[in-house]
């Protein structure tokens, strides 16, 4: 149990990968975005 196991934190630190045991964490969209500042309305 550490850097070598494939299956713990540590070792997907390690080992640059992600898993269960390290998930990637997603970019949430920022409130900007969602609310629409900035957008123009396209013309038809």
């Amino acid at each position: 149990m550490g850097k070598g196991d494939k299956k713990t934190k540590r070792g997907k630190i390690y080992r640059g990968t992600f898993g269960v045991r390290r998930p990637k964490i997603k970019k949430k969209p920022s409130i900007e975005h969602k609310i629409g500042i900035g957008n123009k309305a396209q013309p038809k």
